[in-house]
């Protein structure tokens, strides 16, 4: 018989002598916001300088081109602009860099103790990460619902966590 080697997996919730496994304390809902606003600020504070860098258009040029192309072109040139494009490209690369690495958090998430893993404990891929942090956009633009679902989970995952196949644990 050979022995677990997750972290998670043999841990059955029973408090005695023989559990050598601490329990799995997941991360509560405020926990999680308070990390997600800390994340939110640090990216707005970078989205910043690059839109200040690559520079974004104006309200008075978005008017001009809605009257001269019309309202999808406005909408285009207001959303999909290069400083946006670069934005979710550097959200990404924090999001799935740091939780896929040694700290398996963001900054956010690290400055409240919490850690990303997979449902055996251990750290996730980037590819996971990076799944991970494309269906947090899947969660967000239904109306936060994928964000709420934790209120009534036993692992209290979200929407973004049960299809990636991650916790969200208090730890190191």
């Amino acid at each position: 018989m050979t022995e677990p080697t997750s972290n998670f997996s043999s841990y059955q919730g029973e408090s005695n002598l023989f559990n050598t496994q601490p329990p799995v304390v997941y991360a509560g809902f405020w926990e999680r916001f308070a990390a997600v606003f800390i994340d939110g600020i640090i990216l707005a504070i970078v989205g910043y300088f690059i839109g200040l860098i690559v520079g974004t258009p104006s309200q008075e040029e978005i008017v001009a081109l809605a009257q001269d192309e019309g309202f999808s072109s406005a909408m285009s040139a207001s959303y999909f602009n290069t400083s946006n494009s670069l934005n979710l490209i550097i959200g990404w690369l924090y999001s799935a860099l740091m939780i896929s690495g040694p700290w398996q958090a963001t900054l956010g998430k690290r400055a409240l103790g919490i850690k990303v893993t997979n449902l055996n404990g251990e750290r996730i891929s980037f590819l996971n990460a990076t799944g991970r942090y494309f269906a947090t956009l899947l969660s967000t633009i239904i109306l936060l619902i994928g964000y709420f679902m934790m209120l009534w989970d036993d692992k209290k995952q979200t929407l973004h966590d049960k299809l990636a196949g991650t916790l969200v644990v208090k730890g190191k």
